[in-house]
Formats: C-alpha cells, structure tokens, sequence
C-alpha cells in the first residue's frame, strides 16, 4: 500500500503517440479531471535522455500496442520519467484485437519509474494498418470513445478524492495481463512506401517518431531507413497526397478477423 499526497498539483498528461489516437484518449481523460493546471508532455518525436520530474500531479500516461506490449520505442521514452510518488491514471492504445500483456506491462513500469497507479484503462484506435480498402477500428477513437475516457477521468478524480476524504491508501491496482509477458518474434524489417504520387513535400518526415524518413541526397525524393522504422504508419496517416502506403498481408488478416466493435475495459 502507497500513501497519497495530500494535494495534487494539476494534470500532467505524458503519452507517445504517433498517429495521436493515445493522444486524444489522454486529453479527453484531462478533459473529465478538469483541473485548472494542466500540462502535457509529448513523448513522441523528443529523444532527449534529460529526467522529466513530477510534482505531485494526477498524472496520465497513454501509450500505443504494439504485438500486445507497450510499444518498446514508448517504453524507451518513458524511461525519463521519475514519478516521485504521483498518482498516475495508465492508459493503452489498441487497435481491436488484443492488449494481451501491455496493460500489466505499462502499471509495473510505472511503478518502477516511482508512480503511484491510480486506475487503467484500455482505449480502441485506428489500427495502424487501417486503410480505406481494408479499415480495421477505422475513426477510432470516436465520440462515444471520448465521452467514456472523459467519464473515466471524472470517475479517476472521484477515487482519488474519496481516498483523501477517509485516509485510506492506494493499493496495488489489477490489471488484465500475464507475466512473463508476451514473447514478441522480431519481424522482417519493413516500412511503408512512396508512390508516384509523392511530391517530397516532407510532412512524412516531420511525424516519424524515429527519424527513420529523409530527403534524398538531391531532395528529389523521399527516402525510408527500413531498420529505424516502427511500422507506427504516422506518414501513411498524414501524407496530404495519399502517397505513402504500408503493404502487409496482415492489414487483410485483421480486417476479416477484428471488426467487430471492441469497447473500452476500465480498472479501478
């Protein structure tokens, strides 16, 4: 069991999120604490290694599914975190299959990092192999999705508070999750494609979480570092040229087999 602070200092919303689906699930979550003070700390394209300290803030920590474990790029980043004992609401992205193990996953590396959780929950979005021909939790998450992170917030708030109210510790929360975790296979090294389309305006660029995408040498042309890449499909969601696609014979497989609409699970 783990004392509470006796007052929070505002919302810190922390989150990795490359097509911002994590993102929206976090920001609606702050929108039902709704605390005045609200900061947020955008993991996603920053490789800095400098510590970033809590300060006994009702914290939200959102992070993308990868292969039913927290994305090891989001894992990586998190690593700079030092929770000093701030309650911390635990949040994982997914895109209607599975989250397997990274809910359990995301919790014990919080507690490692010195956060206190609070609650979890587990949020539907986009698949990242989601195309119009073949949408896997296409427009996820949606309205009702937002509305019921909100709800969560408020009902996040609400346990805290009545924690306060009557002195009763936090305990360790439970969560869905095996350990040892998921063994992930390394796949073949893959990365979406330019098409004749593509006019190297460099928007991709710009949203790669990894800097795997660059000019060529005589910027004519957009090149890809097929080892740095995630396979996030950030630049296939923001080409403003539709010009950029990730071909997998796993975005069919997904499609046929999770369509149907997945809701999310809450853990207080």
């Amino acid at each position: 069991m783990t004392s509470a602070t006796t007052q929070l200092n505002g919302t810190h919303l922390i989150f990795f999120s490359p097509t911002q689906t994590s993102a929206k699930i976090a920001r609606a979550i702050g929108e039902g604490i709704g605390m005045g003070r609200r900061m947020e700390t955008d993991l996603t394209l920053d490789e800095q290694t400098s510590p970033i300290e809590m300060n006994g803030e009702l914290c939200v920590i959102a992070v993308p599914v990868y292969g039913g474990r927290v994305a090891a790029t989001a894992l990586q980043r998190l690593q700079r975190l030092k929770g000093n004992g701030s309650p911390a609401i635990l949040v994982v992205v997914y895109g209607n299959r599975d989250y397997e193990d990274a809910l359990l996953e995301l919790r014990d590396t919080a507690v490692q990092l010195g956060f206190v959780p609070l609650t979890a929950g587990a949020f539907i979005g986009e698949h990242s192999f989601s195309t119009p021909e073949l949408p896997i939790a296409a427009g996820r998450p949606d309205a009702d999705d937002l509305q019921q992170a909100r709800e969560f917030g408020k009902s996040s708030l609400e346990k805290w508070e009545k924690l306060q109210a009557t002195g009763t510790p936090i305990t360790e929360l439970t969560v869905k999750g095996n350990f040892p975790y998921k063994q992930l296979t390394p796949g073949a090294p893959a990365c979406p494609t330019c098409t004749d389309g593509c006019f190297a305006c460099g928007e991709c660029i710009e949203v790669c979480p990894t800097h795997a995408i660059h000019f060529s040498e005589d910027q004519s042309s957009i090149e890809t570092d097929i080892h740095k890449c995630i396979k996030c499909c950030a630049c296939v969601k923001c080409c403003p040229n539709e010009a950029r696609e990730f071909n997998t014979p796993f975005a069919a497989i997904l499609h046929e087999k999770f369509s149907a609409r997945r809701q999310p699970e809450l853990f207080f």
